[in-house]
């Protein structure tokens, strides 16, 4: 991949993943009623300031979780999902939300973990007891151990009521984050950046200070404790920061992932390493589990990378094997896919079509509640017929936070008994210079025939063991290997070096 690839990647991956947190922005705009309350730390016990009571951290916490589950979803892997609760639930029961000491609306808080369907690596948590893996992040993990110690920290970061803590700090923030475009719903202010995937400098700012660095101190010394009082060799965990490390030094640059939201103070393989010895003087019995083999056999299968089966663009047109669809994409225009919508988006942002699935029955009522919007005033609509299929067309005029128009262009398709939404938007001044470029996936969408793409399937990793002692490099077959996974990518996957020697029979992680 040339640099300039590389920099659009991950420029959309961290794109995506402040889409991911933008309801624990919104958390911190909440905040905008002025009201700071004092509360209890479940740690120490002492009582201090926080943006919202316990109360309303479970409520926003619970109102975030549909958001992020919509946005993300949920990875389909039903025993891999009961294993990561199993581990997390191990780990909350040592924590001090469980201990007899802490007052009882703690104690009977309900935790929930899951694992997210993303390549990312990234883990985070939400107020009032909401914790994510993505299988990215466990596709790196090599053992329980580590996933232990990463449970245990995020469940730090709520027992610490960290985002509550920087929620009374930010007040000075109140609402700004608010007047941002959610999934798919236009708003006339901003850039694209800022209407598209929720970002810009006020949150860009704001995710990298949303937890302090001694909130993640705090949090490395309560994920190392909570794995150690479980019985597993916390110090594992240093080998996930070092693959961080590297992942990092690769990209040459701040991983837009788990460091975005837990920024680095420093040497924290080294950190963990000496937490964890503290640890076990401080712990009676062995700590010594890190039952690799039983956290193999729940990967193993697990996607690498991304999952073609949930769409990919290919020669500047993007599939949909399971929606069986297909459309054009402007050309050089980025494509941002999640689970809730496909964003297209011109290389210099004026301009940008978000695709997604409308609630409506049908193309008319869809278009119906979308000309209704406060704000919008339609110029043009009428029925339309896109490759055979009954749609309707709206052409509408708004006007931005700044005092500028803005066009938006949707059309509105019926295709197998789905109704698909298409907004693309440019300033009035630009838009008739975008609109072919607008127009190109709206009247281009068509059903997906192509049997090849429709039976395109994701690369999995099986876990094999070595046969030989040799270096790693030569286990890989780089023809099995997805597009954006290189074979240093598997060598930090696997925490080995692509030239290092691995002994005959340790057990690799491989594509398949």
């Amino acid at each position: 991949m040339n640099t300039s690839a590389l920099r659009r990647r991950v420029a959309l991956q961290r794109a995506r993943f402040l889409r991911l947190v933008l309801p624990i922005l919104l958390l911190v705009a909440a905040v905008g009623s002025g009201c700071v309350s004092t509360g209890t730390n479940p740690i120490s016990g002492n009582t201090r300031a926080y943006g919202y009571s316990w109360e309303q951290e479970v409520k926003l916490g619970t109102e975030a979780d549909q958001q992020i589950q919509q946005q993300y979803g949920v990875y389909d892997n039903e025993e891999l999902s009961a294993y990561v609760e199993k581990v997390g639930q191990e780990i909350l029961a040592e924590s001090h939300m469980r201990r007899p000491s802490t007052p009882e609306k703690f104690r009977n808080t309900e935790f929930h973990f899951r694992v997210l369907d993303s390549p990312i690596i990234n883990a985070f948590a939400l107020p009032g007891g909401y914790c994510y893996v993505t299988r990215g992040l466990l596709a790196h993990l090599n053992n329980e151990a580590q996933l232990a110690v990463v449970l245990g920290h995020e469940i730090g970061h709520v027992a610490g009521r960290h985002a509550s803590k920087q929620a009374a700090k930010q007040q000075i923030m109140q609402g700004v984050l608010m007047g941002g475009a959610v999934a798919g719903q236009v708003a006339f202010g901003g850039n694209v950046a800022e209407n598209v995937m929720g970002l810009g400098g006020t949150a860009a700012q704001l995710l990298s200070l949303s937890y302090s660095r001694d909130n993640e101190r705090e949090s490395d010394r309560l994920g190392v404790e909570y794995a150690t009082m479980a019985g597993y060799d916390a110090a594992e965990g240093a080998e996930f920061f070092t693959s961080l490390k590297r992942k990092s030094e690769q990209s040459g640059q701040s991983l837009p992932t788990w460091q975005s939201t837990h920024p680095d103070p420093g040497q924290r393989e080294d950190t963990i390493i000496k937490l964890a010895q503290e640890w076990d003087q401080q712990v009676e019995g062995e700590q010594t589990a890190r039952n690799q083999d039983a956290y193999y056999a729940v990967i193993d299968q697990i996607i690498l990378g991304q999952d073609p089966r949930q769409g990919f663009v290919e020669n500047e047109v993007f599939y949909h094997p399971d929606l069986k669809f297909r459309f054009p994409v402007p050309s050089g225009w980025q494509v941002q896919n999640e689970t809730s919508q496909v964003a297209m988006i011109q290389p210099d942002q004026e301009a940008y079509v978000v695709f997604r699935i409308s609630q409506a029955d049908t193309p008319t009522a869809a278009a119906e509640e979308f000309a209704g919007q406060e704000g919008l005033t339609v110029v043009e609509r009428g029925q339309e017929s896109v490759n055979g299929r009954s749609a309707y067309r709206v052409l509408g005029e708004g006007k931005t936070q700044q005092g500028g128009t803005v066009r938006v262009l949707a059309y509105f398709i019926s295709y197998d008994g789905r109704v698909y939404v298409f907004q693309g938007m440019a300033t009035a001044q630009q838009y008739a210079t975008y609109r072919p470029a607008l127009e190109r996936p709206m009247t281009g969408f068509d059903e997906l025939v192509d049997r090849q793409r429709l039976d395109v399937q994701p690369t999995r990793i099986t876990i094999r063991p070595a046969s030989r002692a040799a270096a790693f490099r030569t286990f890989v077959d780089e023809s099995l290997l997805p597009d954006g996974i290189t074979p240093n990518d598997l060598a930090i996957i696997n925490q080995v070096e692509l030239e290092g020697t691995v002994e005959q029979g340790r057990p690799l992680k491989l594509p398949q």
